[in-house]
């Protein structure tokens, strides 16, 4: 039976110089000023190399589409694409965000936000929003210089969220192809999607009706042609 081991005397002791993996250092070695002069040469080497720093602020960083900023809202023709169906505040996992909805019978979408904020002192950039958002209409922008003097100027509105779609090319194209490959090649978002409309579907909705009624008539209601491709 073998002898227990004695753990607190270690197997293998540097300073042995019994010790088979040992190597002697040379007296150059020793005196540590042939790997002194070594690195002074590395670093006069370099000196001289092109230089890749960005002389920032003077010089902006470009970011590729898939970074992600700050998160915006996506202006179509004069108009926020979202329809405050909440998805984005709901997904938030610092609780960033925070809208109203409103109902507009002139509006095709019906819904648009009231207001719409996003506290940029808990924003993290985690990119949920943007996943959720079943309308493309907030996403992540390539703004990373935020500054602020006060917490009331970290409070982005409406306003200040709105960006228009032609700036943010490049991110809805990232996205376009992120989700294709995410999703298996059958993502394909329709612009005109965001301008739909219940009223067509339910205009002979009765709150007077039974629950086997409503389902009778929505039934009915979705065997009727639709007045348009995206109305239905």
């Amino acid at each position: 039976m073998a002898a227990p081991q004695n753990l607190e005397q270690p197997r293998a002791n540097t300073l042995n110089e019994n010790f088979e993996r040992e190597r002697e250092l040379s007296f150059l070695e020793n005196l540590y000023l042939p790997e002194i002069f070594k690195a002074l040469w590395y670093t006069l080497k370099q000196m001289f190399l092109p230089k890749v720093t960005l002389r920032y602020p003077e010089e902006k960083w470009d970011p590729p589409a898939i970074f992600r900023g700050r998160p915006v809202l996506v202006e179509d023709e004069g108009k926020e694409r979202c329809v405050a169906c909440g998805l984005c505040a709901r997904a938030c996992p610092p609780l960033a965000i925070s809208m109203q909805a409103n109902e507009d019978s002139d509006d095709p979408k019906e819904r648009y936000p009231d207001f719409f904020e996003i506290n940029m002192l808990r924003c993290i950039y985690c990119g949920y929003c943007e996943e959720v958002c079943p309308e493309e209409a907030i996403v992540m922008s390539k703004d990373y210089d935020i500054v602020f003097e006060s917490r009331e100027e970290a409070i982005y509105d409406k306003q200040r969220l709105l960006v228009p779609k032609e700036d943010l090319k490049e991110r809805l194209d990232f996205l376009r192809n992120y989700r294709n490959r995410q999703f298996g090649q059958f993502w394909d978002f329709q612009e005109e999607n965001n301008i739909h409309s219940v009223r067509d579907r339910d205009r002979e909705f009765n709150s007077g009706l039974s629950l086997v009624e409503m389902l009778e008539q929505q039934e009915h209601n979705d065997n009727v042609e639709a007045e348009s491709p995206w109305a239905r």
